[in-house]
């Protein structure tokens, strides 16, 4: 339990009331699904770059970086390179496509939706499968979020893991469930900055007057900690260690929950100064979260004499063992801002998924737009308490549960949003044969081990399912003529809303 937790609690519940009057805001401006689920379209540069950023960081930027910087040192820049190109390249690439052409679907509100109208599938199936694969992985990815909620809690004030737990939850869905998505992207915008500030703020007064020249203290404490081609054990890093770690990049084409920031994006024209925004914040935050990983492997060894039982609690001791209680509070709550930018956002894809792709379009296909909304809400409930039975191990490992779900959305919808964006004679087939091959080679891949195995599971998926499309699309026809017609009304409507 950290000390003077008096303070941080104030600071907390402070911090949460203001959250939660967002979230009473948002509620009022909330009239249909499309405001539920897209905030009207209305999100300018800022918001849309911060509320990506920071729905995509989660707690895990906070925990679950520094933890593995912690353990292994610079080699940790392989995993933040990776992430970083592929936020820099997802929004170049994606960002306006994916915005134009789900506007040109009849104003399509979610990833299975937008295929479904892009292919024209009459059967549902593919938006269904599509809709079954959110939700599978989205409950793994926010039980990561609430398992990080509960390291929070358990470390600040020395609750029982499955109380933090469960407080956590509580705080999440709270404002996620009246304010939908204006709350989620508006609330957003405050945890990005408090982040990206706590990231830079603890690893400089970490190290103020403490090591003298930071890399020659880590070269006496151990060389390779330094090396960015071996292990801390000095074993040289394999082709596959590497390619698994740079891989997460891969993961952006394919995430809903920052694919749905670019759809909400007010116009074409902020797309460009959002990119600018959105990796200006990325490289700050990966770059902290490294530094406090590994400046906390002096700090530990010169203060605390020796390891730390769990490394992805480093950040917090840090800022406890550094601050007044009253800064030290502002700092934890970036944490929780993290966790709740991401968790609030994950629940608002899963809860669309579940309204949109499957009640309205399986059994209330004449269902009111007011309905939609309610059936959304008590969606993002029943999701939470999924994944909060998920959340109860107290040994999960927060990177673990994101790297198992990252690399579920990037094979299971990264190639099929590509080539649906770019290539004219995809179908629904292949469409469907990339989702089904990525999503399932995802989880087979992730049960074995052993030589070629060892590699991150998001590499075969998102190949597999990228040869899947190409050669199921070509052995069935390609597209029709309608999916043609569909595709240059897209272009044409690309260039006129530039």
């Amino acid at each position: 339990m950290i000390e003077n937790s008096f303070a941080i609690s104030a600071t907390f519940i402070a911090y949460l009331i203001v959250m939660l009057s967002i979230g009473i805001y948002a509620y009022k401006r909330t009239a249909n699904s499309e405001d539920y689920f897209l905030g009207g379209r209305s999100l300018g540069p800022w918001p849309a770059a911060l509320s990506a950023g920071a729905s995509d960081m989660s707690g895990w930027l906070l925990l679950g970086l520094p933890g593995y910087a912690y353990a292994a040192g610079i080699e940790a820049i392989w995993l933040a390179g990776g992430l970083l190109v592929g936020t820099w390249l997802n929004w170049l690439i994606c960002a306006k496509r994916l915005r134009t052409y789900s506007i040109v679907m009849d104003n399509a509100l979610t990833i299975p939706e937008f295929f479904a109208r892009r292919f024209e599938d009459k059967s549902k199936l593919l938006q269904s499968i599509s809709a079954f694969f959110i939700l599978l992985f989205f409950l793994f990815y926010t039980s990561s979020g609430l398992v990080a909620g509960g390291k929070l809690f358990e470390t600040v004030f020395g609750l029982d893991y499955t109380t933090a737990v469960i407080v956590g939850t509580i705080c999440v869905v709270s404002y996620t469930l009246f304010g939908g998505f204006l709350a989620v992207s508006w609330t957003d915008l405050v945890q990005g900055l408090l982040m990206a500030a706590a990231l830079m703020i603890v690893p400089i007064a970490a190290m103020e007057g403490s090591f003298g020249d930071l890399s020659q203290a880590l070269t006496l404490k151990n060389p390779e900690l330094l090396n960015l081609w071996t292990d801390v054990k000095g074993e040289p890093l394999s082709a596959i260690a590497i390619i698994s770690l740079v891989a997460w990049g891969l993961g952006y084409f394919g995430q809903p929950h920052i694919l749905a920031r670019f759809q909400a994006t007010r116009s074409n024209k902020d797309i460009g100064t959002a990119r600018r925004i959105a990796v200006s914040w990325t490289a700050l935050s990966m770059a902290g979260a490294l530094l406090i990983g590994v400046v906390g492997i002096l700090y530990v060894d010169s203060h605390l004499g020796g390891d730390i039982k769990d490394g992805e609690t480093i950040f917090m001791l840090l800022v406890n063992a550094i601050f007044h209680p009253v800064i030290a509070g502002i700092l934890l709550a970036a944490i929780l801002a993290a966790i709740m930018s991401t968790a609030d956002s994950q629940l608002l894809v899963s809860s669309s998924a579940l309204a949109e792709d499957f009640y309205k379009q399986v059994f209330r296909p004449q269902a009111s737009q007011q309905e939609i909304v309610k059936v959304g809400r008590i969606a993002v409930v029943a999701l939470s308490i999924v994944a909060l039975i998920l959340a109860m191990n107290p040994e999960s490992s927060v990177l673990g549960l994101v790297s198992y779900a990252w690399a579920g959305f990037g094979a299971a919808f990264g190639p099929a949003l590509l080539l649906s964006l770019f290539w004219k004679d995809m179908n629904r087939n292949g469409a469907l044969a990339g989702v089904v091959l990525g999503g399932v080679t995802v989880v087979v891949w992730k049960q074995l081990s052993g030589g070629l195995f060892d590699i991150y599971e998001i590499v075969p998926g998102f190949l597999f399912a990228s040869i899947a499309i190409i050669a199921v699309s070509k052995a069935t026809g390609g597209a029709t003529p309608a999916i043609h017609s569909i595709h240059a009304k897209y272009e044409k409507q690309l260039v006129e809303l530039d």
